[in-house]
């Protein structure tokens, strides 16, 4: 009987290691598939650049209220030749020394095929909105030096397909620097009675 149980008992450790080694060489072949996948398509991120800005009222009137109108072209460019990419929800605002001054605006659901390209022109608005007072005085030494500079940014959730996989989603969030230069109006065109400057600045992209 106790030769029966040892035999048993090595019955039952070689089946554990089988199944060991069954799982450990799934995890193995998973990952190989995986870095595989990432070597032959090698995903990259998306490039966006602010193309101008067309500023219709941009007025700091106390106490420390700023009214914003302003309307941005914004192109995304997909590098990727094997990758697509959906843009399932953007939202874009401005913000001035990281205080957000105009309302989100949401930029509408977009695919991007293998090296293609899209554009929005978004109006971002922002009504006697209220800033800090250190702000108001940063903006005011701004403009008498001529320039300031205003982030534009995307905050959303994009999803990659290869073929007919797509992926979870993922956060996407954009940051585009603009100096837009106040001091003379030579530096825009006139638009009526607003002001586009030509910008051309690539954004910083983080997925």
């Amino acid at each position: 009987m106790k030769e029966d149980c040892g035999q048993h008992d090595d019955w039952k450790k070689k089946i554990y290691i089988r199944i060991l080694i069954a799982i450990s060489t799934f995890i193995f072949i998973v990952l190989f598939i995986i870095l595989l996948v990432w070597l032959i398509l090698r995903p990259t991120k998306p490039h966006f650049i602010l193309r101008d800005a067309t500023v219709y009222a941009f007025n700091l009137s106390a106490p420390n209220l700023l009214t914003s109108n302003l309307q941005i072209t914004l192109s995304s460019h997909n590098p990727n030749g094997r990758i697509g990419i959906y843009y399932d929800r953007l939202e874009i605002y401005a913000s001035y020394h990281s205080q957000q001054i105009t309302l989100p605006e949401l930029l509408p659901c977009t695919y991007l095929g293998h090296k293609d390209n899209t554009v929005w022109s978004p109006v971002l608005i922002g009504s006697a909105v209220p800033v800090a007072p250190y702000l108001a005085i940063s903006l005011n030494q701004d403009q008498m030096v001529g320039t300031v500079l205003i982030n534009f940014k995307v905050d959303g959730r994009i999803r990659w397909r290869v073929g007919t996989f797509v992926s979870g989603k993922y956060h996407l969030y954009v940051n585009c620097p603009a100096y837009i230069n106040f001091g003379n109006k030579n530096c825009g065109i006139a638009v009526g009675n607003a002001i586009k400057y030509q910008l051309i600045m690539n954004c910083h992209v983080d997925v």
